[in-house]
Parts: C-alpha cells; structure tokens; sequence
C-alpha cells in the first residue's frame, strides 16, 4: 500500500466527548507533543459546566480545541479542520464549528439508540446515516470495540477497558500526523509507573491506535506540520495558571520574600493553589481556608508580617473578599488578589471565560478604595504580569489585583522561558530603625511616592497600631476629624495615581501610531484582535492594535494614544465594561463589540466588526 505524505500550514482539531472519555487529557498530550516539535500552538479546552452532568447529554459534552501550525498563531482558530465525535452530543455540539469539507473522526460505539436519544436526536435519525454529513469526509472507527479487542488478554472489568479508548485516538492521530510516541509514554511511565496493569494497558491501547493508521487501507495520506519560526531560545507549553504561579515563585525568589498564599479553591482558579504547594522547595507555604474571607484574611496577615501575601479567586470569591480588600486599602500593606474570571452573576458559568469582573475591581468595595488593577493577555504573559503584580504590590506598598479568565488559565501555548539573571530585580525595604528625629514611629509617613514604611512586628522601637478605622495622618492614630479623611482618601487614590510614573508607556502593538481606526483591547481578547489586524493590515486597511496590560492606572500617554485615531473599538467579552471607563476617562466615544456566551470572541467575528468601523 503506498501512501503519501501531505506538508500542511496550519491544523485546528476538536477532541470532543463525554467527561468522562478523557478528551482533556488526549488534547494535553498532543499539545505537548506537538510543542516538543517546535511548532507553535493555541489551546482552548472546553470544560462542561456540570461535575456530573448526565452521560450521552449536550451539558456534558467536553471539548478540547489545538490550533498547530508552522506559522505564529494567537488564537485556537476559529473553525475546526477536525472534529473527533467520541459520540452522538458531541458531533451535535460541534458540528457548526466544523469546516465545510473538514474531516469527521467518529467512534461509531458512541452513536447507537441511546446515545442518539441522549443527544435529543430524532427517533430513527443517525446522522452517520442520514446524509446530513454528506460535506464532510467522515472517517468511521469503533473505538470502544478496538480497545476492548486490544486488552482482550488483561485481566480488568469492561469499564476500566473504555477508560483507555482516548488512547486509541491519541495513537491513531500521533500516526496520521506523523509523531512519535515517547512524550506520551514518558508521561504514563510518570503517572503509572507504579501501577504496572494501568500502564501497560494503557500503552497497548496507544500503539493499537498507531497501528490501526499503519494498517487499514482507508487513509492514503498522512500529513505533516513544519516546525514554526520562532525567536531562539528554551520553549516549553505552559498554561496560563502554570504560568501564573511561576511568576508569583520567580518574583518571591527575587524580592527575597517567602510566598504565602492564603486561598479557598474556586473554579477555573484552584490549579494556582495547586500548583504553588509543588514547591515548598522555594520556602512556599500555601493554605486552604475554610471560606474567601479567612483566606485573604490570613494572606492579610501574612503580608503584615513580612511576607509576600497572595489569594486567589474568582468573581464570586472576589465579591466575599470585599470587605478584606478594603481593610489591605487602609492598611496600605502590599497583597495580590488574583481574579481568574468566569461567567456570571452568582455561580453564573463557572467552567466558561468571560471579562467580567473588571468594574467590580475598579470600584466593587465600599468607600473610596482604589487599588491598581493589572491583567493578563495569554497563558505564557501570565507570568510576567504576576510578577509586575508583586513589583507594584510590594515596591507602592499597596494591594492589587491581577486579572486572568479561564480561557487564559486553562489554554496553553509555547513560552519562552526566562533565565533568573534576565529578571528585573524587586527591591524590598524593610524599615528597621527609626529616622533621624523620630522618637516613635510613624507609620503613615510617606516618601516621595506617597509609600509609607513597611515595618516588620516585633522590630525593636518599631512598635506601631494599624487597623481598620481611618488613619490620622503621619501618625496613623484613629481619626474622626473629617478634614483628615479627605486628606487621606485623596492621598490614597494619589498613591495609586502616582504608579502610571513608574510603569513603561503604553504601546502600539500592531498597525500605524495614528490612522483610522483603533482596536483596544485587554485580556484574553489580544490573540483574535492580533490576528483580525494582522489579516487586515496585510489587505492594506489602516488599522491598529493597542493592548493594556495596566487598567488601573492607565499608562501616562493612553489619552494621547486615543487622540490620534478617528475611531476606536473595544472589543470585549462582557457587556461593556473597559468601555465605559475609557469614555469616562478620556472623553472620546469609543465603540464597543461585546459578546458573552462564554466563549471567546473570533478573529472572523471580529474582521467584520473593523470593517464596519471602517
């Protein structure tokens, strides 16, 4: 049989199936297989919002999308070229993500009577038989029968045999996409090394997948993805929480402050708790609370003593951590809240991304309560923006927040990894004596950047009382004089407006420094507003691309940048939020395009937007 092997640009595939068919596990490992190739990459995985959603059914459909190609990619692309259906949900689920043409990998087990009734399908109606995938080229397996045929001789029940089906895909799509096996082998021989029946079983699975490719004659082409050109250097996949939580580690290591975090797990942020307590190795202490209040409470505490305080959260742990956040204001202690959005309001969408905590940052505490607000814009940028996060937090001696959303924290890309000598360095000054003419301390006196002393408890001639109650100014004994409240809520939103001074000066992105039209974005819209401008300014369409990593305060010059355009567009994944602060702001009358579906926005969907504006 001779068949021919097909050089492709660009591939995206949906793994989809039920939660428990291991879809998010066979979408990491051909993530990280294809990354170890040096081909650059985009994830989406698609959580069902339901633990225990009922098997079969549309609410439990979970879904994993990679975007590979030889060129740079920033999004997880748009429509599939490939739609694995490990049963009836999910090829109903996804079908209209599916190009036109595209190929259709199905396991036929999963679409018999039942199936097809949970999927809410007619009586009688397959559509493997129907006709209706007639514009597609449907590759047909039974993956459940092949397994269970693979591990005929191994000594397990029947449903611990299904368990292993997502190997057979892996295996099968590792041949048609010409791969070698050992990331996935290296990666069961580490998780069930010590359970020689899981592993072997699992291993024969993957090689009957591969070898069913070698075998049958219904493939005649296999295809191949070049390596992509990227900068030199170390590359490794990392997903936005991973990344996140080394940035917190390296900014530790290099301030020289032991890491506390003090949290409560809370979907899509609990991988962050998770992966900090792996390395108690770097003096990491982490605690899991018993609710959001005791958790930034003792990350409060933490902070007071001398440590670099950190919680995590999301939007509804955020609204509970409130009334915290506000005392860390008072205090004027540095803490960083991290805010990985989901869908809401109340437990809203919890397994789904959107933007849309960003107002409750800016203003959702009681009082006046300013705190920088930070965000990030991809998985590996998670990194560097937590580690600004502790820069700020610790050098400006106040809280921030730092915002991610679950499509950053869950997806993955190449990254670049720095070397410690390449981080900027974050100086910590501890007051450990009193000044020249103090005879007690005062701890609310300030330097040239309205920072007051962080002084240590226990520090001998340092004693000194903060709390919760305003502050007499220098002093900081309790105050009920009104003019002094003013004084200090003006010096306090002063402070945070004195950080756009030690920030770098927003950027243009992509596109001309003035023209017609400006898109603006922030957050995990950066990967589908890149490629939206890229395809239009190679069209010849004079458009540009600004992204803020600093919302609170704005870089000095974002007024002068927002000046040079006709029009500008903010693109978000909310009803309008960065929009309305921006015309508040600065005056001008941006347009908004907003979806909140929880799923990102498209570098289609968003093509067409521009053009309108243009």
């Amino acid at each position: 049989m001779i068949r021919k092997q097909e050089v492709l640009h660009d591939v995206v595939i949906k793994f989809a199936g039920d939660s428990g068919d291991g879809m998010q596990l066979t979408g990491t490992q051909f993530t990280n297989n294809t990354a170890l190739l040096g081909i650059d990459l985009s994830t989406f995985p698609d959580f069902p919002a339901e633990i225990r959603a009922p098997q079969g059914t549309l609410p439990g459909v979970s879904g994993f999308q990679l975007h590979f190609s030889s060129n740079r990619v920033y999004t997880p692309g748009d429509a599939c070229d490939v739609l694995v259906a490990m049963n009836a949900a999910a090829l109903k689920t996804n079908i209209s993500a599916l190009k036109k043409g595209g190929k259709i990998i199905v396991n036929t087990d999963g679409f018999d009577s039942k199936n097809l009734r949970l999927a809410n399908y007619p009586d009688g109606e397959n559509p493997l038989e129907n006709g209706s995938l007639d514009g597609y080229e449907v590759v047909k397996m039974d993956v459940t029968k092949m397994t269970r045929e693979a591990l005929k001789d191994f000594t397990m029940g029947m449903k611990e045999k299904d368990r292993a089906k997502n190997m057979f895909v892996l295996g099968f799509l590792y041949w048609l996409y010409g791969r070698d096996m050992e990331s996935t082998t290296n990666f069961l021989k580490e998780k069930f090394g010590k359970k020689p029946d899981i592993f072997d079983s699992n291993m024969k699975v993957l090689q009957a997948g591969y070898n069913y490719g070698e075998t049958t004659e219904a493939f005649l082409t296999t295809y191949k993805v070049e390596k992509a050109k990227m900068e030199s250097g170390n590359y490794r996949s990392i997903m936005g929480n991973q990344s996140l939580s080394y940035g917190l580690i390296a900014a530790s290591q290099k301030s020289g402050l032991p890491l506390f975090l003090g949290t409560y797990p809370i979907t899509p942020a609990s991988d962050i708790l998770h992966e900090l307590s792996r390395h108690k190795n770097f003096g990491i202490r982490t605690f899991q609370a018993e609710d959001e209040i005791a958790a930034i409470s003792s990350a409060i505490g933490a902070a007071y003593g001398g440590s670099l305080g950190i919680t995590t959260t999301s939007g509804p742990g955020m609204a509970l951590k409130g009334e915290a956040m506000g005392l860390a204001v008072m205090l004027e202690i540095p803490l960083v809240i991290v805010d990985v959005q989901r869908g809401g309001p109340s437990t809203g969408l919890p397994t789904k991304t959107e933007q849309s905590d960003l107002m409750q940052a800016y203003y959702g505490r009681n009082g006046e309560c300013p705190m920088p607000v930070l965000s990030a814009s991809t998985p590996a940028d998670c990194f560097e923006v937590a580690y600004e996060a502790v820069r700020i937090a610790v050098q400006h001696m106040t809280p921030v927040i730092l915002l991610s959303d679950g499509y950053i924290a869950n997806g993955a890309e190449p990254w670049r990894f720095p070397q410690s000598a390449d981080l900027p360095p974050i100086h910590v000054k501890f007051k450990t004596e009193l000044g020249h003419g103090e005879e007690k301390l005062q701890p609310y006196w300030r330097d040239e950047k309205l920072v007051r002393p962080w002084a240590i408890p226990g520090t001998p001639g340092l004693e000194h009382r903060i709390g919760g109650l305003e502050k007499q100014n220098i002093t900081g004994n309790v105050s009920y004089d009104p003019d002094n409240h003013q004084q200090m809520v003006k010096i306090r939103q002063q402070k945070v407006d004195m950080i756009a001074d030690y920030i770098p000066e927003q950027k243009i992105d992509a596109g001309p420094e003035k023209g017609k039209v400006l898109v603006l974005g922030w957050g995990s819209t950066y990967g589908a507003i890149k490629s939206a401008v890229a395809e239009l300014l190679a069209e010849g369409h004079e458009v540009s691309h600004a992204h803020l990593r600093y919302l609170r305060p704005f870089p000095a010059n974002l007024g002068t940048i927002l000046r040079n355009f006709d029009k500008v567009l903010i693109p978000e994944i909310n009803n309008g939020q960065l929009i309305k602060i921006i015309r508040d702001v600065f005056l001008i009358d941006a347009k908004g395009y907003n979806k909140i579906m929880g799923i990102p926005i498209t570098k289609t969907e968003l093509v067409e937007e521009i053009r309108k504006q243009m």
